[in-house]
């Protein structure tokens, strides 16, 4: 039987737990990329640097300021 790394750690996969696990998220998630200039930005790097979960943090962000402009 072959096994096929997908990047999730040392963790791998077979050919239909990729599958599986790749239509998953296209029926399911979205994903949005951000690039930041390292000079220009670089308050706002450093201050997501300091972050444990990046993504949880931008998702607490956005959530408050939608939160905040209905009230």
């Amino acid at each position: 039987m072959y096994y096929y790394s997908r990047k999730r750690g040392d963790i791998m996969a077979t050919k239909a737990q990729i599958k599986a696990s790749n239509k998953y998220d296209k029926e399911n998630t979205k994903q949005i990329a951000l690039r930041l200039n390292k000079k220009t930005d670089a308050d706002i790097i450093e201050h997501l640097e300091k972050q444990s979960s990046k993504q949880g943090y931008i998702k607490e962000v956005i959530r408050k300021d939608m939160k905040s402009s209905c009230e």
